[in-house]
């Protein structure tokens, strides 16, 4: 399994900020302007935190697996890897969704003298932080899951033959 790149994120957010902030502008030229949800950061925001809560057990269990203790509930491996394979997509999905409000954000930082558009705005704002924080926990659960055989180097520039 590969691990996620945060070029690809980064990538991603870009491009549909860019992509979102034209289209808000196209949009707006018609007359009207779709609407940032408010729900959009609320679920957001509670993606990031079942995706903390998920990393913070595993390494809970992980942890007491680890120091071989007696009542040590195991991790199941398959659980593990449909975890890291959640917030991986988590991630992305996020990625996209906070670089499309942010750029109906930066589209509506033209008109903040505009109550109704002041506070779509402070939503969008508030989305692309959650979304940075399904990025920041989605990170965090696959580097809890990481076995330390995964190591690319290993401190020596090759992977050592078993």
């Amino acid at each position: 399994m590969k691990e996620l790149r945060i070029r690809v994120l980064a990538g991603v957010f870009v491009v549909a900020g860019i992509l979102s902030w034209a289209g808000a502008r196209l949009w707006n030229s018609l007359g009207t302007l779709p609407s940032v949800p408010v729900a959009a950061p609320i679920v957001l925001a509670l993606i990031a935190v079942v995706l903390a809560a998920t990393a913070l057990s595993l390494r809970a269990r992980l942890k007491a697996q680890r120091e071989r203790q007696a009542d040590a509930k195991g991790v199941d491996p398959l659980m593990a890897a449909r975890a890291v394979v959640f917030g991986q997509a988590s991630a992305l999905v996020a990625a996209l969704v906070a670089g499309m409000y942010g750029g109906a954000g930066v589209f509506l930082l033209e008109s903040l003298d505009i109550p109704a558009r002041r506070d779509q705005a402070i939503y969008a704002g508030f989305s692309v932080l959650a979304g940075i924080g399904v990025i920041a926990a989605a990170i965090f659960l696959e580097r809890v899951c990481k076995l330390p055989e995964d190591d690319d180097t290993n401190g020596q520039g090759t992977v050592p033959a078993a």
